[in-house]
């Protein structure tokens, strides 16, 4: 086994996961059997309209394209699998989704930002679908130089149904921010399986911005090669009738001295809306030191809609800076609706401020004013299908 295919844990010469929330990987495709939604790690899943993509749809599209804006001194370039170093974040596919798209993709993309370089501008990968009939599958892979500072956004648009594996490394004292934006037609189908290799010192921000699209399953991990390492997980979500959107967030703490810090929110409106989030640290025995917490907070609008919030949180050592977890799901607080509307003003207008002021905080963690912008008119239309349009 090359260097560029070992696995972190035998990097580390740390046993494996050992959890009914995260599965042993592996690369053959025998060693995962066709979910029935009866495991954990499917129990949430609408599997019947995945269109097959967990059983043996073939994967040969070729509908969705991509098109490149790459900041100077950013190298992104798509490679024949064969002549690829995927592998090199360690990650190993855990499910059969994942392991499928692994032996589908005929390319990888790979974005590499040099060592010691500050990009001030973000590269950004816009991945359009041509159409639902034909699935495919993707590979995209990340690299981040020791002491670099960049920002990388993936976003995609279009119709499509998509299996994909995502790959992130960031060398030693490398500081990322990963963007993913899922602006698809109501049409699409999307699982997306992300890991993140974070190196000694190094800082790694990543963010989901989740709006569109019929079934969203986004499956988001990271680990640590080295000590001093920082992991931030923000995530934005908005689901409307019918939608099912599920993110997965998984800090798999392997190193001493580490951090993690999990935010997601999501706000709900229409029949048959549904949301997942299910998130898991995993303090090993080796990482002495650590610091984590994880939330997940949920509004729901409208009558007819489902969130669902699991937080987990295993500790196999006693020697940690802190560790917690939150989550919250609940309505429109009447109380600052009163207070809102005891000062005259409207109703429709108080909701619209009590759902901006929900998703503010977060939106300024982001960190990419055009995106954050973007973020804020998108959330604006969303509710001006219900309660009508606020001018900001």
């Amino acid at each position: 086994m090359t260097a560029s295919t070992q696995t972190v844990a035998e990097a580390l010469e740390l046993s494996p996961v050992e959890s009914h929330l995260h599965p042993e990987g592996s690369f053959d495709l025998a060693d995962h059997e066709v979910p029935t939604g009866r495991e954990e790690i499917w129990r949430f899943t609408p599997l019947a309209r995945l269109r097959d993509l967990h059983k043996d749809a073939p994967l040969d599209g070729t509908g969705v394209t991509v098109e490149v804006d790459a900041a100077p001194g950013v190298t992104a370039v798509s490679v024949p699998a064969s002549e690829s170093v995927r592998g090199l974040s360690g990650y190993v596919p855990v499910d059969r989704v994942s392991a499928r798209a692994w032996q589908a993709a005929q390319s990888v993309f790979e974005v590499t930002i040099p060592a010691d370089a500050e990009i001030e501008e973000p590269t950004t990968l816009r991945l359009n679908g041509g159409g639902v009939e034909n699935a495919a599958a993707g590979h995209l892979l990340v690299r981040a130089g020791r002491f670099s500072r960049a920002v990388v956004i993936v976003d995609y648009s279009g119709s499509a149904t998509w299996a994909e594996n995502i790959e992130i490394v960031l060398e030693d004292g490398a500081q990322l921010t990963f963007v993913t934006v899922q602006d698809w037609n109501d049409d699409s189908v999307h699982v997306v399986t992300q890991h993140a290799r974070v190196g000694r010192d190094a800082t790694f921000k990543h963010v989901a911005v989740s709006l569109g699209g019929d079934v969203l399953r986004a499956s988001t991990s990271a680990d640590y090669i080295g000590t001093g390492g920082s992991v931030e997980m923000l995530g934005v979500y908005f689901a409307d009738a019918g939608q099912h959107m599920e993110h997965r967030l998984f800090a798999d703490h392997t190193a001493p001295r580490t951090k993690s810090d999990v935010l997601y929110k999501g706000a709900l409106q229409g029949k048959d809306a549904h949301t997942v989030w299910i998130g898991n640290v995993l303090i090993r025995k080796e990482a002495e030191g650590i610091e984590t917490f994880e939330q997940n907070d949920n509004l729901v609008l409208t009558d007819g809609a489902k969130a669902d919030s699991v937080p987990n949180l295993e500790i196999e050592t006693g020697d940690i800076e802190g560790a917690g977890h939150a989550s919250t799901t609940g309505r429109f607080d009447d109380q600052h609706l009163f207070y809102l509307q005891s000062r005259g003003i409207p109703a429709d207008e108080a909701r619209r401020l009590v759902v901006h002021g929900f998703f503010n905080d977060i939106i300024r963690r982001i960190g990419v004013p055009a995106l954050q912008e973007r973020l804020t008119a998108s959330i604006e239309d969303e509710l001006a299908e219900h309660v009508g349009r606020l001018e900001l």
